[in-house]
């Protein structure tokens, strides 16, 4: 099997890599910083001698990849995950209007584009695995988080009801999505806030993320209770969610 990992540089993504390479599966890892990649490749092949091919690219611009499935197709990709993402922190009317479009560009344009093409190739084929990197914001509003909790409910929506479409033509290609609360990564330090609770491991977590997509979830989270909590929110007002997100967002410490 080979698998494509987008956002493979650090945090969740580079975990991810690391898990499915721990389990045999060989891997092509992307990201903007080649020097990561590189040491990446070098850690994944000295340590579990499987193949891993990087390929440098910036996911804001969408010709990039296009550019990217492209060059990979030929491969015959048995496994997407399609990690790559950021956030800005900070009220709506005084965020950076650029680093938010630069955000979308990536959290939802890059992940339609990649999601869409590789999803055709399964289908034809009726085999594969689409893992997406959601999150537990993607299913409440998100004052002060606001662009990166939008741009998170279009992945929820996107991957439920692909993956409707998909059961009711017994499709045997499986989408999942993980759907983490606070895990500690580089995500804190580039939106700039620091996490009220402890965050989980983010090494942890990818081990649940590889285990639960071949065991065909869809909906990983990182344990029960951030699942209750995502079934909870369903019976509280949103009006409500979002006195609460902005409390808690509010609180956050700011680097």
């Amino acid at each position: 099997m080979i698998a494509l990992v987008t956002g493979a540089s650090s945090g969740i993504g580079r975990d991810i890599a690391r898990s499915l390479a721990k389990h045999g599966i060989n891997v092509i890892i992307t990201a903007r910083r080649r020097d990561r990649l590189i040491e990446l490749k070098q850690e994944l092949t000295q340590k579990y001698g499987v193949k891993v091919m990087y390929i440098a690219a910036d996911l804001t611009d969408k010709e990039q990849c296009f550019r990217l499935y492209e060059r990979v197709k030929k491969y015959d990709i048995d496994i997407l995950v399609n990690n790559a993402g950021f956030g800005v922190f900070g009220e709506f009317s005084e965020t950076d209007l650029k680093q938010e479009l630069d955000m979308l560009d990536v959290n939802v344009k890059a992940f339609h584009i990649l999601f869409k093409l590789f999803l055709k190739d399964f289908v034809k084929r009726d085999c594969g695995f689409i893992l997406n990197s959601a999150s537990m914001a993607g299913f409440l509003p998100g004052p002060l988080f606001s662009s990166y909790y939008a741009s998170k409910a279009y992945i929820v929506r996107m991957t439920q009801a692909v993956a409707e479409e998909l059961r009711a033509r017994r499709s045997n290609v499986k989408i999942s999505m993980i759907c983490p609360g606070p895990v500690a990564t580089e995500f804190s330090e580039r939106a700039r806030v620091k996490f009220l609770i402890p965050p989980v491991s983010s090494e942890k977590f990818a081990e649940t993320a590889v285990r639960d997509m071949f065991g065909g979830s869809l909906i990983i989270t990182p344990n029960a209770l951030q699942k209750a909590g995502i079934v909870l929110g369903k019976l509280v007002p949103d009006s409500a969610l979002a006195f609460a997100a902005r409390l808690v967002q509010s609180s956050r410490e700011r680097f």
